[in-house]
């Protein structure tokens, strides 16, 4: 099983035990690697499981003023 299908099997079970949901809200690191496909996956997913619910996806980029490399620990 792909980590897409972990994640997306976990947000299925979260969703469906939520009595009024109203959307997706989707959040990534943009500093490269797997995150923005995982992002991309999952949306494409949700959209056909869940086609008419909002997702909203939002990309966090590292500030030049406080970071001193292009990648860094987000949980530091």
């Amino acid at each position: 099983m792909e980590v897409v299908d972990l994640v997306l099997d976990r947000i299925r079970k979260l969703a469906d035990s939520c009595t009024g949901l109203q959307c997706f809200l989707v959040d990534n690191a943009a500093s490269g690697g797997t995150g923005s496909r995982l992002r991309c996956l999952m949306l494409e997913r949700l959209s056909v499981d869940y086609g008419k619910k909002t997702k909203v996806s939002c990309a966090v980029r590292a500030c030049p003023q406080v970071a001193a490399a292009v990648v860094e620990h987000c949980s530091a």
